[in-house]
C-alpha cells in the first residue's frame, strides 16, 4: 500500500502545479490505443501463477488537456490472466474503468531544450475493477474492487498527429475478495491485489491546430502569439491604408480615389451637396477659370477658343492613371459641345504628367491620358479626322514635391485648329 501512497501523493502535486499554467492555443483532445506485457502480484492460491510477464492485457482511452501541462484521461482497461509454466491451470478476466489525472512531465521539466521529439507524461487516479474468474472455476458473481493507478508514459512525436507511447503502470485493488486465479478468497486488507502493466501504443491527436498540449511548449507558443500577433498588426496597418489620403481608409472609402484636400464625409465620398459630380470645394476654382455657375458664354467663336487654348477647360487625372476624374466629365463635354456646334474646327488632345517616375514612363502616360480622351470624344459622336492627339511628356512648372501642385499638371489640354 505505501508504494502507490506516496507516488500518488508526488503526482498529485506534480499536477497541481501543472494546472496552474496559462492555457494557449492547441488541441487538447487524444485518443490513445495501447496494449502490451502485464505482471500481477498478490494474491495468488498456493501452486498458481502467471509468467514474469505475460501477454494479455491492452488499453483505450479518451484524453483531454486544460492546458499544455495538465490534463484528465478516461481509460478502459482489460486483462486475461492465464496459467505460467509451473502452475496449475486457470483463467480469469480482468477489467476496469479509471478516471486519471495527466500531467506533461516533459514540458514541466523543459525537454524543449533538448528535443523536440521525446516527451514524457506521467498519470494517475482511481476507478472501478472487476475480476471475474472463469476456469478452474467460474464463478457466479464477479470480484467488484475500487483501484489505484499510477505510471509513465514516455512518447515519441511521429507527426503533427500521431506519437508512439509506452507506458509502466502499476494498478492496486482494494477490497479484492479473490485471488488471481479466482481458486480462493483472500483477507488482505488494504490494496489486496497488485498489477503491473507494460504497454506499447499510439496517441492520436484530436483538433484543428497544428500542435497539440503535449508538444506545446513555451518557446513554441510564445514563437506563435508573436507570429499571430504580427498577421493582426499588417491586418490593421492594411486596414488603415489610406490612398487618396482623406482620413478614411481604404477599407470603409467607398470612392478611395478622391481628389487630395477634398471634404469627404464618413464613407469618404466627396461633398458635393448640388449633386452636379464636382465636389463642392473644387466648385470655386472651376468657376473662375471655365464660367460661374447660372451665366452664359459668348456663342463668338474667338471666346470659346480662348478659353479652350489657354488651358482653361482641362480633363484631370489620378495619379499614374490615364482615367479621367468623374468631375473632369464636365470638360470633355465641354469640348464635344463646342465640336458639335461648329463641324468646321478640328482639335489637338495634348496629355500631360507630373514629374514622379522617369521621363519614358511619363512619355507614355501622357500620350495613353490623350488618347483616353481622344476615344471618349470619337465614342460620343466626333469625327476621328477632326482630331489628333500626342504626349507632351512631363509638366515640369510646378513644385514636384507638392501633392496638389502635381495634380493640377496631370492632365489633357486642348487646342483648336
Amino acid at each position: 500500500m505505501k508504494k502507490l501512497i506516496f507516488p500518488l501523493l508526488l503526482f498529485s502535486a506534480l499536477f497541481l502545479y501543472a494546472q496552474e499554467e496559462q492555457s494557449f492555443e492547441y488541441n487538447k483532445w487524444s485518443v490513445e490505443l495501447a496494449g502490451g506485457l502485464h505482471k500481477p502480484g498478490k494474491p495468488f492460491a498456493a501452486n498458481y501463477a502467471t509468467d514474469t510477464p505475460s501477454f494479455g492485457q491492452f488499453s483505450l482511452g479518451a484524453r483531454y488537456m486544460f492546458n499544455n501541462r495538465a490534463g484528465l484521461k478516461l481509460d478502459f482497461g482489460y486483462s486475461t490472466l492465464q496459467e505460467g509454466d509451473n502452475s496449475l491451470p486457470f483463467k480469469t478476466n480482468y477489467y476496469r474503468v479509471s478516471l486519471q489525472g495527466v500531467a506533461n512531465v516533459g514540458s514541466v521539466l523543459n525537454f524543449e531544450n533538448w528535443t523536440n521529439r521525446i516527451g514524457l507524461l506521467a498519470h494517475g487516479g482511481i476507478g472501478y475493477s472487476l475480476l471475474s474468474p472463469k476456469e478452474p472455476i467460474d464463478r457466479d458473481g464477479n470480484d467488484q474492487m475500487l483501484h489505484a493507478i499510477i505510471g509513465l508514459s514516455p512518447q515519441v512525436k511521429l507527426g503533427d498527429r500521431v506519437a508512439l507511447t509506452t507506458d509502466v503502470s502499476m494498478i492496486g485493488n482494494v477490497r479484492q475478495h479473490y485471488t488471481w486465479d479466482g481458486t480462493s478468497t483472500t483477507r488482505i486488507r488494504g490494496f489486496d491485489g497488485m498489477m503491473v502493466n507494460f504497454s506499447v501504443g499510439l496517441t492520436f491527436y484530436l483538433g484543428k491546430h497544428d500542435k497539440h498540449a503535449d508538444w506545446a511548449t513555451e518557446a513554441s507558443i510564445i514563437e506563435d502569439r508573436l507570429a499571430d500577433h504580427e498577421e493582426r498588426i499588417s491586418k490593421i496597418e492594411t486596414d488603415l491604408i489610406d490612398t487618396d489620403q482623406d482620413g478614411v481608409p481604404d477599407y470603409l472609402d467607398r470612392e478611395p480615389n478622391t481628389i487630395s484636400g477634398v471634404t469627404v464625409d464618413s464613407k469618404g465620398v466627396a461633398v458635393d451637396k448640388n449633386e452636379n459630380g464636382i465636389p463642392d470645394e473644387l466648385e470655386g476654382p472651376l468657376d473662375s477659370r471655365y464660367v460661374k455657375i447660372g451665366s452664359t458664354i459668348s456663342d463668338d467663336r474667338g471666346t470659346i477658343e480662348e478659353l479652350l487654348n489657354k488651358g482653361y477647360v482641362n480633363v484631370y487625372f489620378k495619379f499614374n492613371s490615364d482615367k479621367p476624374e468623374t468631375y473632369s466629365l464636365e470638360a470633355i463635354n465641354y469640348l464635344i459641345k463646342y465640336m458639335k456646334d461648329h463641324p468646321s474646327a478640328n482639335a489637338e488632345l495634348i496629355g500631360y504628367a507630373d514629374e514622379i517616375g522617369s521621363p519614358d514612363y511619363n512619355q507614355a502616360l501622357s500620350e495613353n491620358r490623350a488618347k483616353r480622351v481622344y476615344e471618349i470624344l470619337i465614342a460620343s459622336g466626333v469625327a476621328e479626322s477632326r482630331l489628333s492627339y500626342r504626349g507632351g511628356g512631363e509638366d515640369t512648372t510646378v513644385d514636384k514635391s507638392s501633392s496638389p501642385a502635381r495634380q493640377l499638371v496631370r492632365r489633357v489640354t486642348f487646342r483648336l485648329k
